[in-house]
């Protein structure tokens, strides 16, 4: 059967592509013998078989020939459009305003509605719900660094100030996160970064874990002097390290934010993800807001989060129960002082007037350490004693002493009731046993 070549006018041109173009252009060429099928094949990458396919196409519908059935119909993997208009009015509540399409995805599986994270993506760009960002490499090169094997080996730590209930004042919100096992394993809201904080964390987190081999944190003024001559001298310690120290827990300070990437990017998660969790539950106060950490979000977090260290086993150091009664001086600020000669302290703007009777001998110009505790104690130490004062107002000091010490206070003793003096009688002389010996 002879076949009319077409004139080029097709019934029903669409528009085409500039490959689908070249393409219809050398499928109309072999059609018209200028080309053979195998030339054809050759130059559109088709085998001979689908060159005649494609002939036989474009001599029945033309341009369309070249065209993918697909082209214009609804997929078949489609969103309905009612639930498409039912996740965009959930997005658009002012409480649901900036979700992400992972945090999104969570929620809306909540109400029943499932979705994958991409084509949820990309419906909320659509809707002008979410701005894709650039994604930009590391402005300086760093060196990886492998985890830590064990649990409890390196512990990160950091504090992080943010507007957490959206009151339009910061919080801060102190965590500490395994390197080994990517686990939070204690985060609390405080007023601040400062010592009393860190104390008060450090202490409820021994309390529950024990003594971590090492703690890796920033330089802030809390963990670390940053004077120039504190490179030189040793000895200019924060109150920080110096209670790890006693605690014989090694702090390693770090050189950039990305050397402690692990919890720098805890908190980008939570800065993402607890605050929209807390605007849900209508959580505005620290209180409630450490509740909800310690009882629902962190265990959930880590169940999702955290994965098994590469050694079985738990680094951290069991505190004993003679630590346990030191942890009270351990987590606190400590100052020392010079005695005066009328055997008085003067700190923080108070005087402080010495027992005469202490548990160790306390000379002129020795040196005491003054404790402030987490309960807002006064606790004054010379050589592991802690010394009697009362606090006095300035004119209140007394004349110079002129005794050089004070007295260590020494217990009364009593002679047992077979005591040769408890023997003794008033009005009887006491026989000589020389004289006896000799006598017998």
């Amino acid at each position: 059967m002879e076949i009319t070549p077409s004139t080029g006018a097709d019934t029903n041109p669409i528009g085409l592509t500039p490959q689908e173009r070249e393409r219809y252009d050398i499928i109309r060429a072999c059609i018209d013998g200028d080309l053979t099928n195998a030339e054809a094949g050759a130059r559109l990458g088709l085998t001979v078989r689908q060159t005649q396919r494609l002939k036989r196409a474009v001599e029945k519908n033309g341009e369309r020939g070249v065209v993918h059935g697909n082209r214009g119909q609804t997929s078949n993997r489609a969103n309905n459009p009612r639930v498409v208009s039912a996740i965009a009015a959930f997005l658009k509540q002012k409480k649901h305003r900036d979700f992400g399409p992972t945090f999104a995805q969570e929620q809306l599986a909540k109400q029943g509605i499932v979705m994958g994270v991409e084509t949820l993506r990309m419906l909320m760009i659509g809707e002008g719900l979410w701005k894709p960002h650039k994604r930009r490499g590391p402005a300086i090169h760093r060196e990886w660094r492998e985890r830590k094997g064990m649990y409890g080996e390196l512990v990160q730590f950091d504090g992080s100030y943010h507007d957490w209930f959206e009151t339009g004042s910061e919080e801060c919100l102190l965590g500490a996160i395994d390197d080994a096992t990517g686990a939070v394993l204690r985060a609390v809201f405080e007023e601040n970064e400062g010592v009393y904080a860190v104390f008060r964390f450090w202490w409820a987190y021994v309390e529950v874990h024990g003594l971590p081999v090492a703690i890796y944190l920033d330089k802030f003024s809390t963990y670390k002097v940053n004077h120039k001559n504190a490179t030189d001298n040793a000895e200019m310690v924060t109150q920080f390290e110096r209670a790890m120290q006693e605690l014989n827990v090694r702090v390693i300070c770090a050189n950039s934010p990305e050397a402690k990437g692990r919890i720098e990017r805890l908190f980008g998660t939570l800065q993402d993800r607890l605050v929209k969790e807390m605007r849900l539950r209508d959580i505005k106060n620290r209180d409630d807001a450490n509740t909800y950490l310690a009882d629902e979000y962190l265990p959930g977090h880590n169940a999702r989060f955290a994965i098994p260290a590469r050694i079985e086993g738990d680094a951290h150091r069991p505190q004993t129960e003679e630590l346990r009664k030191r942890l009270p001086a351990i987590f606190s600020a400590q100052s020392e002082r010079n005695v005066n000669n009328d055997f008085t302290l003067r700190f923080k703007n108070q005087w402080f007037q010495l027992a005469a009777q202490q548990p160790v001998a306390v000379y002129r110009s020795d040196v005491v350490t003054i404790e402030e505790r987490l309960d807002g104690s006064v606790h004054v130490r010379l050589k592991d004693a802690y010394l009697a004062y009362t606090v006095i107002a300035k004119h209140e000091r007394a004349a110079r002493p002129r005794v050089t010490a004070l007295t260590k206070e020494k217990p009364c003793w009593k002679p047992p009731a077979d005591h040769p003096w408890r023997k003794f009688k008033i009005g009887t002389k006491r026989e000589n046993p020389k004289i006896l010996r000799n006598a017998r």
